[in-house]
């Protein structure tokens, strides 16, 4: 701070996430709060102190939606940065699973104005409405999961 000479340092947040398949669609949020407030986003959020990714990401989808999932795959991990009004921008480590939908109707809840199940061939054209800048990297490897091409 210029004012009163506190040095703070600008450390990543860890942060995990699920996406959710049901047949040839995936679960999506729409953000109900700031930053990218109605902007499409993945079930997650930041992990607490203490806390295993996986469970940090069960717990985010669990609090965002209502579902459970079982067995969770490792998707991938992608750096970006989280714009906190009145705080500025930090750097985020995000850590990705992919689940398959059981049973349940998502609701959203927490941090998530809505659910929707959205179908993988649509994602490209939604760019636009993507919350995050590593979004479009994240849903290619979905898609390639999606094919059997990437098993984690």
């Amino acid at each position: 701070c210029p004012r009163c000479r506190y040095l703070l340092y600008d450390y990543p947040r860890p942060a995990a996430g699920v996406l959710v398949v049901k047949g040839d669609d995936v679960l999506l949020l729409r953000r109900g709060h700031t930053p990218r407030l109605g902007c499409l986003d993945v079930p997650g959020g930041f992990m607490d102190a203490g806390e295993s990714i996986e469970g940090a990401a069960r717990r985010e989808l669990h609090e965002e939606t209502g579902l459970t999932v079982g067995a969770l795959e490792p998707l991938g991990f992608y750096w970006d940065t989280y714009d906190l009004p009145g705080f500025g921008k930090f750097p985020t480590m995000n850590w990705y699973f992919v689940g398959r939908w059981r049973r349940g109707v998502p609701v959203g809840a927490d941090d998530a104005a809505s659910a929707e199940w959205v179908p993988l061939s649509r994602l490209a054209a939604m760019k636009r409405e993507y919350a995050w800048a590593h979004m479009p990297e994240l849903f290619a490897a979905l898609k390639k999961w999606a094919k059997g091409k990437v098993r984690a």
